[in-house]
């Protein structure tokens, strides 16, 4: 069988942490497409559902996945 082995590591209590910024495109890029599903929502709900899905989807998973706001 495999050991596992673990090295600690001393926190580094001297240094602060770097601010963070968060990137304006990331938040109109959410916004606009939070707009986009309430607009299908709106006009056509039951024919727009796959739409607002795919949306939904996109918004929940790989947008925050592969996109950071600290860019």
């Amino acid at each position: 069988m495999a050991k596992v082995f673990t090295i600690p590591v001393p926190p580094k209590i001297g240094q602060k942490r770097r601010e963070r910024n968060g990137d304006p495109r990331y938040v109109d890029g959410q916004r606009l497409l939070v707009e986009a599903m309430k607009y299908l929502a709106q006009s056509d709900p039951v024919s727009n559902r796959g739409a607002i899905e795919l949306l939904s989807e996109h918004v929940r998973t790989r947008f925050r996945m592969t996109d950071s706001p600290l860019g």
